[in-house]
């Protein structure tokens, strides 16, 4: 689900183009599903986010909504395809394809996966929900009755809404690993 606005981000950039570490949080998401079990994903994108649908376009099959909020363009993209699906929202750079495969092993139906609302205060993540038991961004929806899948993984705690959560998002990856190492030596150079 990549078609949000992202207005509490504060941002120019589209929510699921805003970086974390010099990457734009959607391409977080997609890489953690292609390293998972998962067979096909799909591009949900809506008129909210046009860049966000050409930086995607040539990479997944994209499912276009209206962009009339995360429910009915949800809605949309449920008709285009078959359940039981994983859905997962833009806005989880910390996701990777081993916090996907636990949710797809836990899931026996329709599955909420949720985080102790306690876990992404002690984290500083922002918290949206209300309840013990916060939402994610992460379900599987299937034609069956709902079940809650609650997880302590902080991989899926944290949800880039706020500026805050993004340098939460930061401190939490580390260091970049695909940045260029710089020593501030030239190769081949002894020094002086």
């Amino acid at each position: 689900m990549c078609g949000g606005r992202g207005t509490r981000l504060d941002s120019d950039a589209e929510k699921p183009l805003f970086e974390i570490s010099g990457r734009p949080m959607v391409d977080y998401v997609r890489d953690a599903l292609a390293e998972s079990r998962v067979d096909t994903a799909y591009a949900v994108v809506s008129p909210n986010a046009p860049e966000t649908r050409a930086h995607l376009d040539s990479e997944l099959p994209v499912i276009e909504t209206p962009g009339e909020g995360y429910v009915a363009d949800l809605t949309t993209a449920l008709d285009a395809v078959d359940t039981p699906v994983l859905t997962v929202a833009a806005d989880l750079p910390l996701l990777d394809g081993d916090a996907v495969n636990t949710v797809l092993d836990a899931a026996g139906g329709s599955t909420s996966v949720r985080v102790p609302a306690a876990l992404k205060e002690a984290l500083g993540a922002s918290t949206d929900g209300v309840g013990a038991w916060v939402p994610t961004g992460v379900n599987v929806v299937a034609d069956d009755e709902d079940t809650v899948f609650r997880s302590y993984d902080a991989r899926l705690a944290v949800n880039v809404n706020r500026r805050s959560d993004a340098a939460l998002a930061e401190r939490l990856l580390g260091p970049r690993t695909d940045a260029p190492k710089s020593t501030g030596d030239v190769e081949g150079d002894d020094g002086p």
